[in-house]
């Protein structure tokens, strides 16, 4: 009598089934499930219910219980009266001398459906990240034809006729931009090369040293918008990471912080590490125009996400860097609030 009111009342689907292909009997939660009656699953072969596709693995595994060996874990598809197709994952022990098999099996469809709607979406991800890199690549290559031309032109300048030193400043951080622009694009056509043979090109990459590129880059950048840089590398000097990656984090969060600070205010951005729980961390800090992490936090590292209809941008920087950082087992994170700045943490891999 107990064992009866366990069989009639499991929210799992109870069954058992004879050596010759049909079940015994049926508990109340596989009769609600399929949909079927007790008479007609009983009057025929358990595999008239299993998906076309799945019955010839489903005979192999019932003929191999005849054997005396246990099922855990199988999976098939039924087909409901209503036609709809669901997956089971079945458990089920023999009972030689009874010739007959005890099963349990649960609704797994639900499972199946989100794993292949991730699966679906890593694909369509690995796709757009496929086209970005082509992109990128094509685009990098393409530019050094004319950024090349442009350097030649540095070299046939004859600076002594130029007598305005303003004049000539601004000529010589054309210069060094331009010559930066190139490394930098020689950097990542390298960096796309190796990635598709599978290299991780990591060395000992200096903050300081990364910064005062960064300063040599975008010179003009920062001194047209009076823009204020405190760093502070004191707690950790480097870590192993890939050079390019760096290159292109600290580029895009000083560019970001000078792009969206609030209008008639200076920017002011704060850079340090620091030592947390055993990690290397790095920090961006500004006081700027800040994001409403409410409605927009969940879209801050999306491709073409972009919060400030003003501003100039494709919102790819923050993608990308994301992207760089976690292809490297890295995190990156952001805390802001409209008007009050935002602070980006890195945490680099141990």
């Amino acid at each position: 009598m107990k064992l009866s009111h366990f069989f009639d009342s499991s929210v799992d689907m109870l069954c058992i089934a004879n050596y010759e292909g049909y079940f015994e009997d049926v508990n109340p939660a596989f009769i609600k499930l399929l949909g079927f009656t007790k008479a007609e699953l009983l009057s025929k072969k358990i595999n008239d219910f299993v998906f076309d596709e799945d019955k010839d693995v489903t005979q192999t595994t019932r003929i191999s219980l005849h054997e005396n060996k246990k099922l855990v874990n199988f999976q098939n598809r039924y087909v409901k009266k209503n036609g709809e197709i669901i997956w089971l994952s079945w458990s089920a022990v023999p009972v030689d001398e009874e010739k007959l098999v005890y099963a349990i099996a649960k609704n797994i469809t639900d499972e199946i459906n989100l794993k292949n709607e991730r699966i679906v979406e890593f694909a369509k991800l690995k796709t757009v990240n496929e086209d970005l890199v082509r992109l990128n690549y094509t685009t990098s290559h393409d530019l050094r034809a004319p950024m090349n031309n442009l350097i030649s032109l540095f070299d046939v300048i004859d600076y002594s006729f130029i007598n305005d030193e303003d004049t000539l400043q601004i000529l010589r951080y054309m210069e060094v931009s331009a010559k930066g622009i190139k490394e930098s694009l020689e950097n990542y056509l390298n960096l796309v090369e190796n990635a598709s043979k599978g290299l991780n090109s990591l060395t000992e990459v200096f903050f300081e040293n990364i910064l005062a590129k960064t300063y040599s880059t975008l010179g003009a950048v920062i001194k047209n918008s009076n823009a204020r840089i405190d760093s502070d590398f004191s707690d950790c000097k480097s870590v192993y990471f890939n050079n390019a990656y760096m290159e292109s984090i600290f580029l895009n969060l000083i560019t970001n912080s000078i792009k969206y600070a609030i209008p008639g205010i200076s920017p002011i951005i704060e850079i340090k590490t620091e030592l947390k729980e055993g990690k290397n961390v790095l920090l961006f800090k500004d006081y700027g125009q800040g994001i409403d992490m409410e409605n927009n936090g969940d879209k801050i590292f999306g491709l073409n996400q972009r919060f400030n209809d003003v501003q100039e941008g494709k919102g790819v920087g923050l993608f990308l860097i994301k992207n760089q950082i976690n292809s490297l087992g890295g995190t990156i994170s952001v805390s802001s609030s409209p008007n009050e700045g935002t602070e980006f943490r890195i945490v680099f891999p141990t």
